[in-house]
């Protein structure tokens, strides 16, 4: 999926540009999940509350890139996956 670039710098004009290209993207996933089986209400339920969790994940850590990485974290993170450190 692609996503188009912002066409302008004003702040209002580009939360709009935002908003229709994100309601664009949601509208295909929707449909998509649609196809899958989803309902659109429990898919749509479920979007909200991803979004919410990104929004919630950025606001702590809004560049993740730049935290040190930590092999024992990795070692954590794997716990209970089926991988090496279980």
């Amino acid at each position: 999926m692609t996503f188009p670039p912002p066409k302008t710098e004003a702040p209002v004009q580009r939360f709009k540009e935002a908003t229709d290209a994100a309601r664009d993207a949601l509208e295909k996933l929707i449909a998509a999940a649609n196809e899958a089986g989803w309902a659109t209400e429990e898919i749509t339920a479920a979007l909200l509350k991803a979004a919410q969790f990104l929004s919630d994940a950025n606001k702590k850590d809004p560049d993740p890139a730049d935290d040190p990485v930590s092999d024992a974290s990795a070692r954590q993170e794997q716990i209970g996956h089926g991988e090496l450190y279980d």
